[in-house]
């Protein structure tokens, strides 16, 4: 049965005219796995998931933008099961992890002997995604020689294995996400033109987290309460402390960077709690702390004021009396009493 049709007619389950009551319904969509929940709600994914979900019900590509490590991949298979296909298979293409030749057999297999090495026929992830979803993950860096073979899977729902002749039908939906620009690869002549309209039907693009404010400490938490269940350990979150180091750090590494802060926390962490100290420590320095009481290093974003007060206090806590605190300092006992008063140190 030809794919749009088989698919359209799958989608009864969910009519067009629902769906803004269905999006009213839902809040959050949890995602597979370790992976976070994405809020429904949130301000800045509120339409992108509003797209997300009327596209899920049709047979149309969708193309997901966004920095590396924004949730692409979480995007697509959310899109995979909110449709009617969520019992079929999703398989995932990872476009820059192998070469050409090795690509294009991942992708569409291959017979005996087709190349060196191919010591048996083999199908490929064309096959196995066969009546589901196939994600190209980071499809701007699809080498230009396979790309008009994905363009007429795309129009043509077709294939051949690599050393075959025969055609093959292909019934699978094409998801595909990338951070760089494809505009711009289409002007350079690294991606076809062609291509580039077939797959873009239905974009999004994924906020990077640093502008997902609302989400970023849910995330964390999602990843802590994971990852201290994979520890067997109790944790009862983070301290005032560790939430304002998180949320200092622009994160440019986004999900992938704060699940990877977050499981060395948990690692790291003494007590039931995490604290600063067991955060990586460019999020200690963004927030002007290190780790130890939340006193501002030397460099730090914070204020000359800021690191005078920390000085000040430490000094005073360590020094045997005011009169040595003071020689310390290099300033009087008068004036010290006056910086003591104004910061409200007695």
């Amino acid at each position: 049965m030809d794919f749009s049709k088989n698919i359209y007619r799958e989608a009864v389950c969910v009519e067009t005219r629902d769906l803004p009551r269905r999006n009213h319904m839902i809040t959050e969509i949890k995602a597979p796995n370790s992976e976070p929940v994405f809020d429904f709600n949130a301000p800045n994914m509120r339409e992108v998931m509003d797209t997300l979900l009327r596209a899920a019900m049709t047979s149309a590509s969708i193309l997901i933008l966004g920095e590396s490590g924004t949730g692409k991949s979480i995007a697509a298979r959310i899109v995979h099961e909110q449709s009617c296909l969520a019992d079929k298979p999703f398989v995932t293409v990872s476009c820059p992890s192998l070469s050409k030749e090795l690509l294009e057999s991942e992708l569409f297999g291959h017979t005996k002997g087709a190349f060196t090495g191919a010591i048996r026929d083999r199908w490929g992830k064309v096959r196995a995604a066969e009546g589901g979803t196939l994600f190209f993950d980071e499809i701007g860096d699809l080498p230009l020689e396979i790309q008009p073979r994905l363009l007429r899977l795309l129009q043509e729902h077709e294939y051949e294995r690599l050393g075959e002749n025969t055609i093959c039908r292909a019934n699978v939906r094409v998801i595909a996400a990338t951070n760089r620009d494809l505009k711009k690869l289409v002007a350079e002549g690294s991606f076809r033109e062609d291509l580039y309209f077939r797959l873009n039907v239905i974009t999004v693009e994924i906020p990077p987290l640093r502008q997902r404010g609302g989400d970023l400490l849910s995330f964390a938490e999602h990843y802590a309460k994971y990852f201290a269940a994979q520890c067997e350990r109790f944790l009862r979150g983070f301290t005032d402390e560790a939430i304002a180091c998180i949320s200092a750090y622009s994160w440019p590494g986004n999900l992938r960077e704060l699940r990877n802060a977050v499981e060395r926390a948990v690692i790291m962490a003494k007590g039931d709690r995490i604290f600063p100290q067991d955060l990586p420590a460019e999020l200690r320095a963004v927030n002007g702390t290190n780790g130890n009481g939340g006193t501002p290093q030397i460099g730090s974003l914070v204020s000359l004021r800021e690191i005078e007060e920390a000085h000040l206090r430490g000094v005073i806590e360590h020094a045997p009396n005011l009169s040595e605190a003071a020689t310390i300092l290099g300033i009087d006992q008068a004036t010290l009493y006056r910086k003591r008063k104004r910061i409200g140190l007695h």
